[in-house]
């Protein structure tokens, strides 16, 4: 995975996602989103994330979490162009389960910002989604 920054989008699956959104039909945007949280929440306990499934699932999680009240925009030329519809609430809870996934002992991503020397700045900025995401789902 190429990443040039630590931001939700600054890696080449992230952006890649945010390219693919922009080519769906807006009426399949929020599948896409949920099938990128379910392909990390629907992996099992024992079983290793790959980073680039992670990736993308932090990528929706950011998505979703623009939307919540506190949520920062995404506003990095790596993200979508196109404006995503309102998207459903059952997202959020669906989020926090993926973050809480991307960030488990069994997950590529964490291993790969920690071999970077970042997993400190990695790190706090999924607890920041993570918060609002969850406050947001209640």
């Amino acid at each position: 995975m190429g990443t040039w920054d630590i931001g939700h989008f600054d890696n080449d699956t992230a952006a890649d996602f945010g390219g693919t959104l922009d080519d769906a039909p807006p009426g399949k945007r929020e599948a896409l989103l949920r099938d990128a949280l379910t392909a990390v929440t629907g992996t099992g306990p024992g079983e290793y994330l790959d980073g680039d499934e992670a990736a993308v699932a932090v990528a929706a999680a950011a998505l979703i979490a623009a939307q919540c009240p506190g949520g920062k925009p995404v506003t990095t030329p790596y993200g979508p162009d196109e404006p995503l519809p309102p998207l459903a609430p059952e997202l959020r809870a669906l989020a926090v389960s993926a973050l809480d996934r991307v960030v488990g002992a069994e997950s590529e991503l964490p291993e790969l910002w920690a071999d970077a020397g970042a997993d400190g700045l990695w790190a706090a900025g999924i607890t920041e989604l993570r918060e609002v995401l969850a406050r947001a789902a209640g």
